[in-house]
């Protein structure tokens, strides 16, 4: 077979595989490798547009939960509505809503540390949200020695309690209102710290109403419930402690004579009674808009006249406040700590006593066992490391 007639069949066979050209196309262009794209419908781009903005807007709405940094289980925990707490506060008391607004529902707790070690703050912080039925309300205010670093000690704190409300204030500006307030400057008798708090309002205005809380104290009681309690005219309220009564701390005669003498406004015009109740000095309720402005002359003045070295409590404190505070519940009387023994009468207990309170952690005492106790109840294994104690 000749070479010609092979490639005729072959040509042939190609032929018959082909696609004939398509007319449409011209004659030089290439073959299509793949169909255009679809056009997208507008209706779905709308709609992919306006999930997005729903997405989006979904991260401005308000935090509803929230998830404990010392939980190791770290369950979502719902947040408490401010605005339902703030609308039950000024339907109990019409005196919270006054000029400063929601800012009344605010319970502020102020206290006054002489030691350098934040374990005592720790526990008065967490038994008191702890015991709080609206922890969110409640601010501390804590007033710590210029050798502890503010700032440092702040930051120790918020770890244990992230999401409390609480700031550490130097004591500098207290204790120097207090002593030019004294004769040039001159010992101070009671001491600074138990008058501190009636300075403390004047210092620092925006404290216009507050709690005030010995450092060595555990909170059972509901603070909210204490601030709600409506002073009337007066500028100071505490509990009474009736084991200790004013002829254990003053002379009845000098008494008698100083009224005859001294012609002061504090000086009651009728016979002190020997029989009464001290004040309990260790938690006291103030709203600065009654406080009298004479108040801390008064409690210095007594304490020079008296010349009294007691200080647990001070007599010149009591006849200051004599016809000037309001009496609270006894509940509001603080009782002693015992881990023996459960006390369910008081809302407040004090766990040392206060002379003894910044050696109560660092001394061999009976109360080791009491403070090992409140330590392993009221604070996180790990607080020794945080607070570094």
């Amino acid at each position: 077979m000749s070479s010609s007639s092979m490639a005729s069949r072959s040509a042939t066979r190609r032929n018959i595989f082909e696609s004939p050209p398509d007319p449409k196309l011209p004659s030089n262009a290439s073959d299509p490798v793949a169909d255009p794209p679809p056009t997208p419908r507008p209706v779905s781009q709308l709609l992919a547009f306006g999930v997005i903005i729903v997405l989006a807007s979904l991260q401005f709405l308000p935090a509803t939960h929230f998830r404990d940094a010392s939980d190791p289980f770290r369950k979502w925990v719902a947040f408490d509505s401010f605005a339902d707490v703030s609308d039950a506060s000024k339907d109990k008391d019409p005196g919270m809503a006054s000029a400063h607004g929601d800012e009344d529902t605010t319970v502020h707790i102020v206290s006054w540390m002489d030691c350098l070690d934040l374990r005592l703050l720790a526990i008065l912080a967490n038994s008191t949200l702890s015991s709080s039925r609206y922890p969110e309300l409640v601010h501390f205010h804590f007033f710590v020695p210029k050798e502890l670093d503010e700032k440092v000690s702040y930051y120790k704190l918020k770890v244990l309690f992230p999401h409390s409300n609480l700031e550490l204030l130097g004591q500098r500006d207290v204790k120097e209102a207090i002593l030019a307030a004294s004769s040039a400057g001159e010992h101070i008798d009671p001491p600074i710290d138990k008058i501190a708090p009636f300075v403390i309002p004047i210092v620092h205005p925006s404290l216009s109403k507050f709690i005030y809380v010995s450092q060595n104290v555990i909170m059972k009681g509901r603070v909210e419930e204490l601030f709600l309690v409506n002073l009337s005219n007066y500028g100071v309220a505490m509990a009474e402690d009736c084991s200790k009564r004013l002829s254990d701390y003053a002379n009845s005669d000098v008494l008698d004579a100083i009224q005859r003498s001294a012609s002061k406004p504090w000086v009651s015009s009728t016979s002190y009674a020997m029989n009464a109740c001290m004040p309990e000095l260790g938690l006291v309720l103030f709203n600065a808009a009654n406080l009298e402005k004479d108040l801390v002359e008064a409690i210095l003045w007594w304490s020079r006249v008296l010349n009294s070295k007691k200080s647990d409590p001070n007599p010149a404190i009591a006849l200051a406040i004599w016809t000037r505070h309001m009496k609270l519940s006894s509940s509001w009387k603080l009782g002693n700590y015992n881990a023996a023994e459960i006390n369910t009468d008081s809302s407040v207990l004090r766990y040392s006593h206060e002379g003894n309170v910044c050696t109560t952690f660092s001394s061999k005492t009976d109360s080791q066992a009491d403070i090992k106790e409140i330590l392993k109840t009221y604070l996180p294994p790990q607080s020794d490391q945080i607070l570094g104690n």
